[in-house]
């Protein structure tokens, strides 16, 4: 295996090489950035290993090429100068980690998680053309065989957060983890509890970003790891459900994100032809919507994939048996949405994530609530949306995704395919409202105020909110039409009111 390096990449290692030859500083190229060279994958993340006090250092460096320097730890002397370049892969900006280290580089190397991780090189020798590896742990060997093996026993106990990172590791590249390394991840499983939620919330993300990543899920729950994540989730192990559900709550919960990948273009079913996928509405704005950011390395579609997680939490506390002897889940959506809003709140996620998972989990029985028979009408579709909004069209995914990871190998080709054309009908039918409702609104505040001499208040949002339903609905489309709608509607009132 051979270490290319990109031009942009060398010209960035010799500025900063330079910078700290000048100085009589010995530095190392080290770490992930070495893996991702040896494996030809773009990588602007950059670490590198000081002889001296990183956190004097980089300040220094940052000045000197333009970037900004940003404290990491100051207990172990870690900085990082961030800087903004278009030539940079994925994201148009550069991250240099700098960390100091004591003794030899051996011993550091010797200090990190795993083999593949564990490689570097002298700064200056690079940028003299003269590439010589250091790897006492062999890892060049394990990115070889595509294998994530710990440097030591114990590389969990000094780190929890590495825990998650092997498996986190194993799915982006593919890789497997080694035996050994699977039995002390079993042994230290417990350890994550202890880890600070913005790591695992970060190793969350970055493990469902990836493609297909629900059979990963699977594996966490192997190592010992998802419930103690998760422990909420551990009452959904062989909690059972209704015949018309082929898994207990908790495989099918898990499955619900495999099927969440597939539903998205991301990944396999097991238990699908290409007939089922083929009856699911896709366009490029859909990917797009699912692709869009929501909050620091978050996606509509990871957020999705954790909706998909959890959906279901609340359902052995709500288990209730009805005379006929049916099982019935009444109100674990509402406090499903609970339960993961304190889950996703512990592990740091930010307000705006919680929020999404929140309607997704508290709403995703509406699609199938919509209409008993034939199409929704106009107005259950408009106040679908009123009330779930963007995340509308979320839920009428996640709805196709609850429906196959319910049936499983049962799945009904007749019954999907009406599901997925319901998706397609309420998504076709509120991209019709929208365009009935863009352009300024028919009547305002001001006009009830002076044509009916109305006051501001809850009746006047109530009437307004009506109006807009019916513009909606296409029953209304003048400033008139509206003005009359609101005067028959108050007509009306008067005389049930009075008479």
């Amino acid at each position: 295996m051979k270490l290319a390096i990109e031009t942009e990449t060398s010209s960035l290692l010799a500025t900063v090489n330079n910078l700290l030859a000048e100085q009589g500083i010995k530095s190392y190229l080290v770490g992930g950035v070495i893996r991702d060279l040896f494996l030809k994958r773009d990588t602007a993340d950059i670490d590198i290993a000081l002889a001296g006090d990183a956190l004097e250092i980089a300040p220094r460096l940052a000045d000197a090429i333009g970037g900004k320097f940003i404290r990491l730890d100051e207990a172990n002397k870690v900085g990082r100068v961030v800087l903004k370049d278009k030539k940079a892969p994925s994201g148009g900006r550069w991250q240099l980690d700098f960390a100091a280290f004591d003794g030899s580089i051996e011993q550091d190397l010797g200090r990190r998680d795993f083999t593949i991780d564990a490689m570097a090189v002298n700064l200056d020798e690079m940028a003299k053309g003269d590439i010589s590896l250091i790897d006492p742990f062999n890892g060049k060997a394990d990115l070889k065989d595509k294998v994530v093996r710990a440097v030591s026993d114990r590389v969990f106990s000094s780190d929890a957060a590495r825990l998650l990172r092997a498996v986190r590791l194993a799915a982006e590249l593919d890789f497997t983890i080694d035996g050994k390394t699977e039995a002390l991840i079993k042994q230290d499983c417990q350890l994550i509890t202890a880890v600070a939620g913005e790591r695992v919330r970060e190793e969350l993300l970055r493990l469902l970003s990836v493609a297909d990543s629900g059979r990963f899920l699977f594996y966490l729950d192997e190592l010992g790891l998802l419930t103690a994540i998760f422990p909420e989730m551990a009452v959904t192990k062989g909690a059972e459900q209704p015949k018309e559900h082929f898994w207990d709550v908790f495989e099918h919960s898990l499955k619900t994100v495999a099927a969440v990948d597939f539903i998205l273009r991301q990944g396999g079913w097991e238990h699908a032809s290409d007939k089922v996928l083929a009856a699911v509405p896709w366009s490029d704005s859909l990917a797009r919507h699912f692709s869009r950011p929501v909050s620091g390395g978050s996606t509509r579609r990871s957020l999705l994939k954790l909706a998909g997680l959890l959906h279901d939490v609340a359902k052995p506390q709500t288990k209730t048996l009805t005379e006929e002897g049916r099982t019935r889940f009444l109100g674990h959506p509402k406090e499903g949405a609970a339960i993961a809003a304190g889950i996703l709140e512990r592990l740091r996620f930010s307000g705006k994530e919680v929020k999404l998972v929140g309607i997704v989990i508290n709403h995703h029985m509406r699609p199938g609530q919509m209409s008993r028979e034939g199409m929704p009408t106009r107005r259950a579709i408009y106040r679908y949306f009123r009330d779930c909004g963007e995340a509308g069209i979320d839920i009428l995914f996640f709805s196709l995704a609850d429906h196959l990871a319910a049936r499983g190998p049962n799945l009904n080709l007749s019954g999907w395919r009406e599901h997925a054309h319901l998706v397609e009908y309420v998504l076709n039918q509120h991209a019709e409202q929208e365009k009935l409702v863009a352009p300024a609104r028919l009547v305002s505040g001001h006009d009830l105020a002076s044509t009916f001499g109305m006051k501001p208040g809850p009746r006047m949002g109530e009437l307004l909110e009506a109006v807009r339903e019916a513009q909606a609905s296409g029953e209304l489309a003048t400033r008139e039409e509206a003005l009359a709608y609101v005067r028959e509607r108050l007509e009306t009132e008067a005389v049930n009111h009075y008479g």
